[in-house]
């Protein structure tokens, strides 16, 4: 199969890896992307934490929250170039979707497409953009949370947009709050606690534990012990809850909300980030 140049830079985009090491990853898999990664971290690379299908390279994200705080959401809209990406005109665009969206809270993608947006469904509004705009537009992602209070965070430029949900109410969180959203953006957790992490990742991680314990000569008897040990870091460094809190490492996410009261959780997350 011959591997294109464009799929050797889309992963390169992805993972931060050497020309070469992404070609001959994509000629071993046959160009599948997802596996190529698997096999570039096998091999000992350290590979960035980004999955292709939900990003792009251009376009507008934003989020918000509902005026009662119960309802978060975030959209992502993209576009081809930069030049339109910052474009007001589009961006007010994209904030009239979003406040469609956080107005009728909407349940899902499909259902925010519906909704009337001036008089026509925000899907053929999206077809208007392309029409006036000379791009393909397109209405790429739709996420929501809704908990007892919740926070949204949007960083500088519109490329990442993060929202979370507490378990509780109170007007001391809002601090808090602040910094659950920007550790999200920031950090880009894979999932709440190791609990909600799919069996499926879990599978993946230890057989790329166990290929990278292979690749340094450990004995093979060792391989699963050190696997184990490798998906507990994995855990540690990739769910909400276990990561080090970004403005005081010594302490974890959750140690740091029962620092601002007993019992404190996050019950739900989302992030959506255009490619870097």
């Amino acid at each position: 199969m011959k591997i294109t140049a464009q799929q050797v830079n889309e992963l390169r985009k992805i993972t931060g890896a050497g020309m070469m090491d992404c070609k001959n990853a994509l000629v071993e898999c046959e160009g599948d992307l997802e596996k190529a990664i698997d096999i570039l971290r096998k091999k000992g690379q350290k590979v960035a934490a980004k999955r292709a299908d939900r990003e792009a390279g251009e376009g507008v994200v934003l989020a918000k929250v509902s005026d009662d705080n119960k309802f978060a959401a975030a959209v992502m809209v993209n576009c081809e170039t930069d030049f339109v990406a910052k474009n007001a005109d589009f961006i007010a665009y994209v904030q009239g979707v979003l406040d469609l969206a956080i107005e009728n809270k909407a349940a899902d993608l499909e259902a925010l497409k519906a909704l009337s947006y001036n008089g026509r469904t925000v899907e053929e509004t999206i077809t208007d953009q392309t029409g006036k705009i000379g791009e393909k537009i397109q209405l790429a992602h739709y996420e929501l949370v809704e908990a007892e209070s919740v926070y949204a965070y949007i960083h500088p430029g519109n490329r990442i947009a993060s929202i979370a949900g507490f378990n509780k109410v109170g007007d001391n969180y809002a601090a808090a709050g602040k910094d659950i959203v920007m550790q999200i953006a920031a950090m880009s957790p894979v999932a709440l606690d190791k609990d909600f992490v799919s069996q499926e990742t879990i599978d993946r991680e230890i057989e790329i534990g166990k290929e990278q314990a292979r690749q340094e000569g450990k004995p093979e008897a060792m391989l699963d012990k050190i696997a184990m040990g490798k998906l507990n870091k994995f855990f540690k460094e990739n769910t909400l809850l276990n990561q080090a809190f970004i403005k005081d490492t010594k302490s974890s996410v959750a140690q740091y909300l029962a620092s601002v009261e007993k019992g404190l959780t996050v019950t739900a997350f989302k992030r959506l980030a255009l490619q870097s």
